[in-house]
């Protein structure tokens, strides 16, 4: 896949939910993996990241929105079930971008919008836990990006020959 991408999520609460999101993005081949503001017990993280994400990509834990920094050239991409955010279906992946989910039982922060590039929602009815939500992020990236060939026109798969 082309360019690089972080995952992150601010104010989450709950490790295993944590440790799902991080397993995600690195069986996707993030760069690396961030939290704002997270209360979470990370013996619950390792629990359900069994991949061992913490020794194969760099993690950054920001205490604060005012400590949370980002490469040069990043977009910064908030994932949030909001009127007006782009239908990610539609949604055209930055090359160099930096993912950012809201958590459980929340949303993203205001201050944290307004610091997003790009605002993006999961075509869905109702907000889906955010290692799916994540996990769907992440994989439109790599249909977008991933150098796939064409679907073919017909039902199944194209056929070699």
């Amino acid at each position: 896949m082309r360019g690089y991408f972080s995952v992150g999520v601010e104010g989450i609460s709950k490790g295993f939910n944590l440790g799902n999101l991080v397993r995600t993005a690195h069986a996707f081949g993030a760069s690396s993996f961030f939290t704002i503001n997270a209360s979470v017990n990370y013996a619950e993280v390792k629990s359900s990241d069994t991949s061992h994400a913490d020794i194969h990509l760099p993690f950054y834990a920001y205490d604060s929105l005012a400590d949370f920094k980002l490469p040069k050239d990043c977009a910064l991409v908030g994932i949030e079930l909001l009127d007006e955010a782009v239908d990610l279906p539609s949604f055209r992946h930055p090359l160099r971008a930096a993912y950012v989910l809201g958590p459980e039982k929340g949303s993203l922060s205001p201050q944290l919008i307004k610091r997003c590039d790009h605002i993006v929602k999961i075509p869905a009815k109702f907000c889906v836990n955010v290692g799916i939500a994540g996990a769907v992020t992440i994989y439109d990236r790599m249909i977008s990006l991933g150098g796939f060939a064409e679907r073919p026109v017909r039902v199944g798969r194209r056929v070699k020959g």
